[in-house]
């Protein structure tokens, strides 16, 4: 799937090969999707942006068309994060806004403490920070998100059992913390989810994902405690998800981001692919009064 308006390539930087789709036109605009997807998620999105910005959406390394290298070592936010700063400065593009979901929103956090001149604004969607999920964790929290333990059990346990049957576990997955039918996903956004989680080499990329969350972020974030990210923020979650339930998602970034504004949406986890109009307006104001001369 490509979106529309859109045109696809790879680029080869920071040691791996990063595909990514590209539109429009005015200041440069990165998108980033979670677990288990693709840059597809902006499918609904992407164009509405495009039309003020120069909207990218890339696949993380690991996920989609992008490389898959071995090793959870390679997958923590830090390496993620310097894969999109270096894919950008590639198309031309030394600082840019930055819109991450799930894992793409870690990685987001990470860019913005890493290459803090790199990112004019930072959105992140349906996150609280990785360090307070994994070090206060919650009894109904660990429940609902049981995932990041299973995934980050040692190879080839989880990697075997998901191998199974992909499709049954990763639409567990979206219909679970989405609190939505799959029938709520676009058919051809979910069809090419269901071709890049199909690949072996997705489904262990993605758990050494998850293992390096707890092997290597834990630290990484611990370092940086205190630290706060001072461009323009937007914090948003989805009305009906595990995190709104259990936390004060706003309340959880206070600490780390300086400049902030929180909001939600309707639906759970996924409500980028359920309410893409109001996702798309919800971040184009924000996008429009951190850069005001986008308009």
């Amino acid at each position: 799937m490509t979106i529309k308006g859109f045109t696809s390539a790879t680029a080869d930087v920071n040691g791996q090969r990063i595909h990514y789709t590209m539109a429009g036109s005015g200041p440069p605009l990165l998108l980033l999707h979670g677990f288990p997807q693709t840059h597809a998620m902006w499918h609904g999105i992407a164009p509405t942006l495009a039309q003020q910005f120069t909207t990218v959406a890339a696949d993380l390394r690991g996920y989609g068309a992008s490389s898959k290298p071995q090793g959870s070592e390679n997958y923590s936010f830090r390496e993620m994060a310097a894969d999109q700063v270096a894919l950008m400065a590639h198309l031309g593009f030394d600082s840019f806004h930055l819109v991450g979901h799930d894992r793409g929103a870690r990685t987001s956090h990470r860019a913005a403490l890493d290459h803090p001149d790199a990112i004019r604004s930072l959105t992140l969607m349906d996150i609280v920070p990785t360090h307070l999920l994994l070090s206060d964790l919650q009894q109904q929290v660990a429940r609902a998100y049981y995932h990041w333990f299973f995934l980050a059990q040692p190879a080839p346990m989880p990697e075997t059992m998901i191998g199974h049957d992909p499709d049954a576990y990763f639409e567990y997955c979206l219909t679970g913390w989405g609190k939505g039918a799959l029938n709520s996903f676009d058919p051809e956004a979910l069809e090419q989810y269901r071709t890049a989680w199909r690949d072996p080499e997705t489904i262990r990329a993605m758990c050494d994902d998850y293992r390096a969350a707890i092997d290597h972020d834990m630290a990484l974030d611990a370092a940086d405690l205190g630290r706060r990210v001072t461009c323009p923020a937007l914090v948003l979650s989805g009305a009906n998800g595990v995190m709104a339930k259990h936390y004060d998602v706003g309340a959880t970034w206070v600490n780390r981001l300086s400049n902030m504004q929180v909001d939600s949406l309707p639906g759970g986890h996924f409500f980028p692919d359920q309410y893409p109009s109001e996702t798309a307006d919800k971040i184009l104001e924000f996008l429009l009064k951190a850069q005001p001369d986008a308009a």
